[in-house]
């Protein structure tokens, strides 16, 4: 398999938190990210991570993994305890799986099998992202982002002109991070700024590419082709 699952790893004991590290790391549809071993920490630097699933234990202080799950929004997420008690409640807020402890490489795999089906299942039928912008959440269909580029402001905010002209500022997020998140045949990173919907493209050459949208004065917007990207780009408008 192909697909890549970024991970967050969580376990308040660290030779818990260790070994866990220890088996994922042998696992190929595994990237981690970052582990933890404490579960406020996790929620700290949750808004600037790329992550897919988190693999949690449920009983530690202060918070607990249940409590977390909920505040982890769209994530996938996997359980490991040593207490069987937790189940009903783990899969009550729809977890991918349930590990009752030791862990062991065999049943992790298994776990991270259903994770990756339903990972795919969501990719193929989700029709839009929600992400935080100046106006407040908002959610940003597919088929209405036409392309995306850095804003002037601040270039760790993003701007996505949309199909009926109007401009949209996604808030403190990464170029990485977006492109995670949306179709991958349809969105292309074009260059360093700018990423573009495959349906808005009008002409292309080597260097350039002219989208089927226009500027206000009405000339049409004209994106440079970078050499990083070319390659996946014409992968993608090849017949």
């Amino acid at each position: 398999m192909n697909t890549k699952i970024k991970c967050l790893l969580l376990d308040d004991e660290l030779p818990g938190l260790t070994y866990l590290k220890m088996l994922c790391e042998q696992i190929p549809e595994l990237e981690i990210i970052k582990a933890f071993n404490d579960p406020q920490k996790l929620l700290d630097e949750m808004p600037k991570l790329d992550f897919d699933l988190c693999i949690s234990d449920i009983e530690m202080p202060g918070i607990d993994g249940l409590t977390l799950a909920n505040l982890l929004q769209d994530k996938l997420v996997i359980f490991t305890t040593a207490y069987k008690d937790y189940a009903a409640e783990a899969f009550d807020i729809d977890a991918v799986d349930y590990i009752t402890k030791p862990v062991t490489k065999e049943r992790l795999e298994k776990a991270v099998v259903k994770v990756l089906e339903r990972y795919n299942k969501s990719k193929t039928s989700k029709k839009f992202i929600h992400l935080n912008t100046d106006k407040g959440k908002s959610l940003l269909y597919f088929d209405q982002i036409q392309y995306i580029k850095t804003a002037l402001s601040d270039s760790r905010d993003k701007e996505v002109l949309l199909a009926d002209g109007t401009f949209l500022v996604l808030k403190n997020i990464k170029f990485d991070s977006l492109l995670s998140q949306l179709p991958k045949a349809d969105f292309c990173r074009v260059n360093k700024k700018e990423i573009i919907a495959i349906s808005a493209v009008q002409f292309f050459n080597h260097n350039e590419i002219t989208l089927s949208l226009h500027e206000k004065k009405g000339k049409p917007i004209v994106l440079v082709l970078s050499e990083t990207y070319r390659s996946d780009f014409l992968s993608k408008v090849k017949i």
